[in-house]
């Protein structure tokens, strides 16, 4: 079953959003369904299959000041 998982991204532009978009996306189809980045909120909420931490490990790979906040 999904559950949409909220992030908190230290993101301060749109090369900041694209890179966390682009680590999410390659897991289309392995367990993400959708990512939606709010760049002005800092948020990110990925509709997944996946859990929040694995999801965690992914957004950091980013390099990003990365917090989770809860699920949707």
């Amino acid at each position: 079953m999904s559950s949409t998982h909220i992030f908190n991204v230290e993101m301060t532009c749109e090369g900041c959003s694209g890179a966390v978009e682009r680590v999410l996306n390659r897991l289309k189809g392995q367990g993400v369904n959708e990512v939606h980045i709010c760049l002005p909120e800092q948020k990110v909420s990925v509709t997944s299959t996946l859990s929040a931490d694995q999801l965690l490990e992914v957004i950091k790979k980013t390099g990003k000041k990365t917090t989770y906040v809860g699920t949707q």
